[in-house]
């Protein structure tokens, strides 16, 4: 039973705050039996037809919290392993080892990571351990959160969800690693990303939010692991709070009369999808009046941060190249097409 004090309590479907991770991993393995299989001690989920010959295989990994990243995208056209970390913490070395042992064909493997010291750390680890073993390894960092100025602090965001389904494509034509890698890489490159909180999420483990809004503010410029946003904001108008996001994504990915983009509003997991779409269409019509055709777009629950109210924006300049890798078909818990 959860010990935080009653006047703190977060009402959450659970059982023992310190087993989630466990039943929803079981919960998650008994919803979709034909997709894939999970192991315990070291937790990851695998791909139930891996490993695969002939195949690029591409592994992603982060706390838990964030579903359905990177669980929910395990399955053809995506991820061959996730493995899922506690609350907020990212996987250990032997998890991504262990998912590498089940599920690597003959043509190498690629990691795909999130921007946090944690993950980029153990993510490394792993990959040393790998190659001391004879796998042939790379690896992509995600760092599209322009609510960071300095590109090389910038935070992982919803460019990992397209960076798994695009390198994911590419690695299910029977690309070599060199140039799945490349996708992947060219993906984070050409995606930007910011997110808002209005209300903060609560871990199962503190039984309370992770921090304190006023009724008045919202945060600008939230992380994913329950930290407050870069600026606090006065609460205002759906519309205008889809242009604080967009204007800074558009300051630096510049788009031109004429580009083609995917964007992306995906909810933080405490937001009704009635207003996503009320965000989604304001960031529509913002893209169409400078000559921007939005060419795909993802609305709904992609990448969250427990039950945090807000949405987070990404956009991605399309190719046509991508365009086509987005399109293939892809069967996972989360994407299906």
């Amino acid at each position: 039973m959860n010990t935080a004090h009653p006047a703190l309590m977060q009402k959450k479907l659970i059982n023992d705050p310190h087993d989630v991770v466990r039943q929803s991993l079981e919960g998650l393995a008994l919803s979709h039996p034909h997709l894939l299989d999970v192991h315990y001690d070291p937790h990851f989920v695998r791909r139930i037809d891996g490993p695969i010959k002939g195949k690029v295989t591409l592994i992603s990994g982060s706390g838990s919290g964030h579903e359905p990243l990177n669980t929910g995208y395990v399955g053809q056209g995506m991820l061959d392993a996730a493995c899922p970390g506690a609350i907020f913490t990212s996987p250990t070395p032997d998890q991504y080892l262990s998912a590498l042992d089940a599920v690597c064909g003959d043509q190498g493997a690629l990691f795909i990571t999130k921007n946090y010291a944690g993950g980029v750390l153990n993510i490394g680890m792993a990959m040393e351990m790998a190659q001391e073993q004879g796998y042939i390894v790379e690896s992509v960092l995600v760092n599209d959160d322009v609510a960071i100025d300095d590109p090389k602090n910038r935070r992982g965001m919803g460019a990992t969800v397209l960076v798994e389904k695009m390198a994911g494509a590419a690695a299910e034509e029977g690309r070599p690693l060199n140039a799945v890698t490349a996708i992947a890489r060219q993906v984070a490159a050409q995606s930007r990303s910011m997110g808002v909180g209005l209300r903060s999420g609560a871990s199962p483990l503190l039984g309370h939010p992770t921090f304190e809004t006023r009724p008045d503010m919202i945060e600008l410029g939230v992380g994913i692991h329950g930290e407050r946003g870069r600026y606090e904001i006065p609460l205002t108008s759906a519309d205008r709070i889809t242009e604080m996001l967009l204007n800074p994504i558009l300051d630096d990915l510049p788009l031109q009369p004429g580009d083609r983009v995917l964007a992306m509003v995906s909810g933080l997991g405490g937001t009704p999808l009635q207003e996503l779409y009320i965000v989604f269409r304001h960031l529509h019509h913002l893209l169409e009046a400078r000559g921007v055709t939005v060419e795909r777009r993802l609305v709904g629950d992609y990448i969250t941060s427990l039950d945090m109210a807000g949405c987070a924006i990404t956009i991605l300049r399309l190719t046509p190249e991508l365009i086509r890798l987005w399109d293939a078909s892809v069967r996972t818990p989360a994407l299906w097409w």
